[in-house]
């Protein structure tokens, strides 16, 4: 069991409760897609799953672990096993692109190494394979705040996938790409914590992307889980009831919207388990990087 949720809750200082009796268990090389709309707790699930916010209520296990009843450097050692890809990447801009994607692996280098990998990057090659699969290895050692919005996503993304995380979680990681790369790039994800034996949770915005690519969607509103299905039995009516609250149209990476209103009916890119298997499968054993010409 790579994570556990009984019965959360969180409550913020100001009163307002983010989670509702959330119950969540994932095994170990899940790959599970978390949808919803704005405000639903998305993103206060995954900070609880990693361990950056402690629940008002409930139990978690994390990684085999109940990550509160550790001492500071218990808690230190089981942070640097989990991966957390932001929206936007606590990155400091003025970071060449190589220190920032080395700076995955601060949590399990001594201070000494850390230190001097600040002066001469202590693993150069190692940097440039992962910015490589996200097109970016020419921008290795550019300043961090010479990328566009979208580059410094992809290179938050290669920071984690370099970490080599147990457990991948992901909060709407490529909300700054355009269709073309966001799918790319989620493939990536995918392929990656499935070639590692990674367990990976990832918010998405795009309902699209998470039938796509993961075969488990958990549908999140008002802090409660409204859903907890494989993507083959998602279907257009149990979409509409999640997104009622912002019309008809569902959100979308591809061009194309998605309606709303279609009948109860399996949706196109989750029509059989299968498919999902193979296209991750297909994705593991060829991971490709995300050449773009023309769009850096």
């Amino acid at each position: 069991m790579t994570l556990a949720l009984d019965h959360i809750g969180l409550t913020h200082p100001n009163g307002h409760r983010a989670l509702k009796q959330v119950s969540l268990r994932l095994e170990a090389g899940e790959q599970v897609a978390v949808i919803g709309p704005s405000g639903a707790g998305k993103t206060s699930l995954l900070r609880v799953a990693a361990t950056s916010l402690r629940p008002s209520e409930g139990r978690i296990e994390t990684l085999a672990t109940n990550p509160w009843q550790l001492g500071a450097s218990g808690l230190r050692h089981l942070r640097a096993r989990i991966g957390m890809i932001h929206q936007a990447p606590p990155i400091p801009l003025r970071l060449r692109v190589v220190t920032a994607v080395l700076a995955g692996r601060l949590g399990v280098w001594s201070t000494g190494r850390a230190l001097a990998s600040l002066l001469y990057p202590a693993d150069i090659e190692g940097a440039r394979d992962v910015l490589a699969r996200f097109d970016l290895a020419d921008r290795l050692f550019e300043r961090c705040d010479r990328l566009s919005g979208g580059q410094l996503q992809r290179v938050g993304i290669a920071r984690v996938l370099y970490q080599r995380p147990a457990l991948l979680l992901a909060d709407e990681p490529v909300s700054a790409l355009d269709p073309v790369l966001a799918d790319a790039a989620v493939g990536q994800l995918v392929a990656q914590a499935a070639a590692s034996g990674a367990t990976l949770v990832a918010s998405l915005h795009a309902v699209d992307l998470a039938l796509k690519w993961f075969p488990r969607i958990v549908g999140m509103r008002d802090g409660e889980v409204v859903f907890d299905a494989f993507a083959r039995d998602v279907n257009e009516t149990m979409l509409h009831e999640l997104y009622a609250a912002e019309g008809t149209v569902l959100p979308t990476q591809g061009s194309a919207a998605m309606s709303a209103t279609a009948p109860a009916a399996p949706l196109a890119p989750a029509a059989n388990a299968n498919a999902t298997a193979t296209a991750t499968a297909t994705a593991t054993a060829n991971v490709v990087p995300l050449v773009r010409p023309g769009c850096r």
